[in-house]
């Protein structure tokens, strides 16, 4: 299979490739002015450095993960270079902003042959940290072919994933038995790991814990803050269709008991913004919608902050918050967020992409699991009426945050052991 896909990915599959690639341009998915960066055409010239580290990270999630590693391996050697290569849009619109300066975001090459090796022939790198869970074939086989270490870091293999490789076991073990180390990001991604042949796996902790907390603008903070005038509220965050009709009907059943009551709801898709601001409008709720510039009134009952990249104002804003995409069984989102700042934090049954985190959360008294929307309305109205029993939770939150985030010195203490112990690209160069 592996044969065939390189066969398809080379020569024989170039139009298909082209074509996708150029209706992806037309949707808005592909940025125009760096879409030579896809095919693996530098935008800008090799650092000098001797040594060149490539992180590659498939979107924000990932690569915010990947921040203090960077900060870390950046600081520990002025001499050290690093490239940064995400697939999205939106990840290097985030990168753009939050990247230390002595790095380099360049869009990742789409996995065709040519342009991986094009790519790898200008850039050279010593060691590749590759995050989480996207496996492209080509950038792994052409990459390790060249001698170049290869480990992946904070690795997750969900159910769901682990239960497809095992139906291509032959080519899961063949692309991670190319990695020098995979480290999980839990001992449960340790094991599966593992068991779809990793060679070498280790656990050092997950690097989401040490994740700075979101960034918010100020001005905007103030204004919002200005504009709830204390009254009480709540967030719905990173929500997936199916969860907001229970939020709204939260919504209703508690706005009698708590008068003045505001509910935010982020949708973890800006797109669906309009959708569910008629679901809205449909059962009665005054709806203040972000992205046709509407702000908060005396009264509004929803508040719908469709817009991108501003959680972090809305996490600052609530004491309580319900983590979306876990009402439905898609696996949750990363409470570990909300945790950042301050928040108690609820969540659905359905935490497959967490479990080790929503099992530590409810051990530790920082989070609440709830089944269905009774559950969601009697936790919120709950936690309503007892400010000392979020504060507790809020704080419960944090010492746990706290209590792993030493896992980035671990994890750059590894990785330096493999870049010092191969000869620098650059040093190789200059000899031949």
């Amino acid at each position: 299979m592996l044969s065939l896909y390189r066969l398809v990915s080379g020569p024989l599959g170039g139009p298909l490739i082209s074509a996708f690639l150029k209706r992806r341009l037309a949707d808005g998915k592909e940025d125009p002015e760096r879409f030579a960066e896809r095919e693996g055409l530098a935008s800008v010239a090799r650092p000098e450095a001797e040594r060149l580290i490539w992180v590659h990270a498939a979107s924000v999630g990932e690569s915010l993960s990947m921040l203090p590693l960077i900060d870390h391996l950046l600081a520990g050697d002025p001499g050290l270079a690093l490239l940064m290569t995400t697939g999205t849009v939106s990840s290097a619109r985030l990168m753009a902003e939050r990247l230390a300066a002595r790095a380099i975001h360049q869009y990742a090459p789409v996995d065709r042959l040519q342009y991986v090796r094009r790519f790898l022939d200008h850039w050279r790198p010593d060691l590749v940290l590759w995050a989480e869970s996207e496996f492209w074939p080509n950038l792994i086989l052409e990459t390790t072919g060249r001698d170049i270490p290869m480990i992946l870091v904070n690795g997750r293999i969900s159910p769901r994933s682990y239960s497809g490789w095992q139906r291509a076991r032959g080519i899961i073990a063949k692309l991670l038995g190319r990695f020098d180390l995979c480290l999980g990001q839990s001992e449960e991604d340790a094991e599966r790991l593992r068991q779809l042949g990793a060679a070498n796996v280790d656990c050092l902790g997950n690097l989401k814990f040490a994740v700075p907390p979101l960034p918010a603008d100020a001005a905007i903070l103030a204004r919002l803050e200005a504009a709830l005038g204390g009254r009480p509220n709540w967030l719905a965050a990173s929500t997936h269709e199916g969860e907001e009709a229970t939020i709204a009907d939260t919504h209703l059943r508690l706005a009698g008991a708590h008068p003045g009551l505001l509910t935010v709801i982020v949708p973890r898709h800006a797109a669906r913004g309009d959708a569910i601001a008629a679901m809205l409008r449909g059962r009665g709720l005054d709806v203040a919608q972000r992205s046709a510039g509407e702000t908060i009134a005396a009264g509004t009952q929803i508040f719908l902050a469709d817009s991108m990249g501003e959680l972090g104002l809305f996490f600052r804003l609530a004491a309580i918050v319900f983590m979306g995409k876990s009402l439905v069984p898609l696996g949750g989102q990363n409470p570990l967020e909300a945790l950042h700042l301050d928040c108690a934090v609820l969540h659905g049954p359905h935490m497959m992409n967490f479990t080790e985190i929503a099992a530590d959360m409810a051990h530790g008294g920082c989070a609440v699991e709830i089944a269905d929307a009774d559950g969601l309305a009697a936790a919120v109205g709950a936690l309503l009426d007892d400010p000392e029993r979020r504060a507790g939770m809020a704080e419960k939150g944090r010492a746990y945050v706290r209590s792993r985030a030493e896992v980035t010195e671990r994890v750059a203490e590894r990785v330096v052991s493999y870049l010092d112990s191969k000869p620098a690209a650059g040093k190789a160069d200059a000899a031949a």
